[in-house]
């Protein structure tokens, strides 16, 4: 979403009274967030094989939302989830069991038992898992496509706690330890059930490179596996996603295009049709589309330091507030009326409601001077923002709202998500048990 189409947007929430009753709104831009699908399903359609079957699933996690899930399955995606929680949100939103993968380090039994009762595709992490796999699949027929995670063992980007593919990362078998790799080949040829391999090496900073390194090793086992098998045992490669998102400016880089070029110089040979395809992106695809707004409460100085004490901050910008040289936002001003704001810029911290000196969105950031009643804008926010809350101080979920912009330039916002009720508040923090440690 680019300043000039984002500032109607603004001035639009401001006139239309979103940040009347609550303090804060945030917004997702839903032909945006379409045409980041088609960005995604278009640059692998015009790279594999015809006929080719590819599953793009989206990573739950990245926005929990079942309006959000809904939008994306009428775009083509399915989903990929990794707790009963984010299972009962795709099959809330209508995603059939066939367009659904279960991925996580700790299934229990009987999350297990539900996705091979439903036909979900699983993705086993470790030995034990393909052990308990092993009894469940002996005692009943099941239509659950199952494969294995590897750990390629690539390396970290630059967010070592978000590197997947590191030498000690905790998902997936890994791959480059002491007889790993024999013991894969043996454990596919016993289990003529297993038909998938899966890895994901992507992830926020790390560059195309060693994503698609990650994707070679995968390619490379499954046809080691099938030379052993002598037949197509492994007919399909979950390659995961985590494209890295430019938080620095509106530009969309990398591209999904690009990131098929780099597996194309990599690793042709997953787009020659003899493996369908499964990936898992997330925050590329929301990211860019979500917009949070934030009325100023107070202005003040300390030390000579300007400060904007606003209601957007760690429940919203979790990993902001506590690594923000990993996860650095953009901040905008607008007026009180929604109208950008220009003026003399000036050093000043923009903080968020918590209770803890560390609840900032920015530090020092060279802004036009804020006042009270000023709304900030925080782009690039739609994927692991506001869409995950984070209950600090029991500051309520803010109001999700999807927003389309018609071709005379009104712009039309629909209810996502309400914001959370200080009743539903107390309800989840055991309201009426009051007595029970009495």
């Amino acid at each position: 979403m680019a300043d000039m189409d984002r500032d109607p947007v603004v001035r639009a929430a401001v006139e239309q009274g979103l940040l009347d009753s609550e303090p804060v709104a945030c917004l997702l831009d839903t032909a945006g967030i379409r045409a980041s699908a088609t960005a995604l399903t278009g640059a692998f359609a015009a790279a594999v094989a015809p006929g080719t079957p590819v599953l793009h699933a989206f990573a739950v996690k990245a926005a929990p939302l079942v309006p959000v899930l809904r939008l994306l399955a009428d775009a083509g995606l399915g989903c990929e989830v990794a707790s009963p929680g984010e299972l009962a949100l795709a099959r809330a939103a209508g995603v059939p069991a066939e367009r659904i993968v279960l991925d996580s380090p700790a299934k229990t039994e009987g999350e297990l038992r539900e996705a091979l009762a439903l036909g979900i595709a699983v993705n086993a992490d470790n030995r034990e898992e393909l052990l308990r796999l092993d009894a469940l699949v002996g005692a009943g027929p099941t239509s659950s496509p199952i494969g294995v995670r590897i750990n390629p063992q690539t390396g970290a980007g630059t967010i070592g706690a978000l590197s997947t593919a590191t030498a000690t990362s905790k998902f997936g078998v890994a791959l480059r330890d002491p007889g790993a790799r024999e013991w894969l080949v043996r454990a596919y040829a016993e289990r003529p059930w297993l038909t998938r391999l899966h890895t994901h090496s992507g992830s926020q900073g790390v560059p195309l490179a060693l994503i698609a390194e990650g994707v070679r090793e995968l390619h490379a086992l499954a046809e080691e596996i099938n030379a052993a098998a002598g037949r197509r045992q492994v007919d399909t490669l979950d390659i995961g996603g985590g494209l890295p998102v430019n938080f620095a400016s509106d530009e969309a880089v990398p591209t999904y295009g690009e990131y098929v070029a780099a597996l194309r110089a990599a690793v042709p040979g997953i787009f020659d049709g003899s493996y369908g395809l499964v990936t898992e992106f997330g925050r590329s695809l929301l990211a860019k589309n979500g917009l949070v707004l934030a009325r100023v409460e107070y202005t003040k100085t300390s030390g000579g330091r300007a400060i904007a004490l606003t209601h957007a901050g760690v429940q919203l910008a979790t990993r902001t507030a506590y690594a923000p040289a990993s996860w650095p936002v953009r901040i905008l001003p607008y007026d009180a009326k929604g109208a950008p704001k220009g003026g003399d810029r000036v050093a000043q911290d923009i903080a968020g409601p918590a209770c803890f000196a560390g609840d900032l969105l920015a530090t020092a950031r060279e802004l036009p001077a804020l006042a009270a009643g000023d709304v900030i804008a925080v782009p690039d926010t739609g994927a692991y923002f506001f869409t995950a809350h984070y209950g600090y101080n029991s500051l309520p979920r803010p109001a999700v709202y999807g927003f389309a912009v018609s071709p005379s330039g009104g712009v039309r916002f629909s209810l996502a998500r309400p914001a959370q009720s200080l009743a539903e508040i107390v309800a989840e923090a055991g309201g009426a048990f009051g007595d029970a440690l009495l």
